[in-house]
């Protein structure tokens, strides 16, 4: 009887310290480079990575492995008006004043096949997001890709 007893409060205890929902944080596989920025704090990147990892868990059959902060060096003149093109052409009427790139690799299943239109058990290496924000606004994802 305690034997029972016991192996039914360790399964209570699991469930009740077990995270409401998987997604809410990215899988301890999943490796993830913040780098160093004078731009942006661990939130900030924190609420983008949020973002990419949304968006990827729509890919049937893929498997992500890393995402990397690219650098500070990305939030340039250049890009933000590119940026800006890109909001621009989705509807958005406030201008972006900081942008952020990741890199991320990951793998393609070959059951992904019936879903993407990526390469069947594939490695992706270096594959582009970007993301901009307005001055008081949320991360949006606006590109990615190679």
């Amino acid at each position: 009887m305690r034997k029972i007893f016991a192996a039914a409060l360790a399964l209570m205890l699991m469930l009740i310290t077990a995270p409401a929902n998987a997604n809410d944080s990215p899988s301890e596989d999943i490796r993830i480079n913040y780098g160093v920025s004078k731009l942006f704090s661990k939130d900030d990147m924190d609420a983008a990575v949020k973002i990419i990892l949304k968006h990827f868990e729509q890919w049937q059959g893929c498997e992500l492995h890393s995402i990397l902060y690219v650098g500070d060096e990305c939030n340039s003149a250049e890009n933000l008006k590119w940026m800006n093109e890109l909001a621009a052409a989705h509807g958005q009427k406030e201008k972006m004043l900081y942008c952020m790139e990741f890199l991320s690799d990951f793998y393609v299943s070959r059951e992904a096949e019936k879903h993407t239109t990526f390469n069947p058990e594939t490695e992706y290496k270096n594959w582009q997001w970007w993301l901009a924000r307005s001055e008081n606004g949320e991360w949006q994802l606006l590109t990615f890709g190679y």
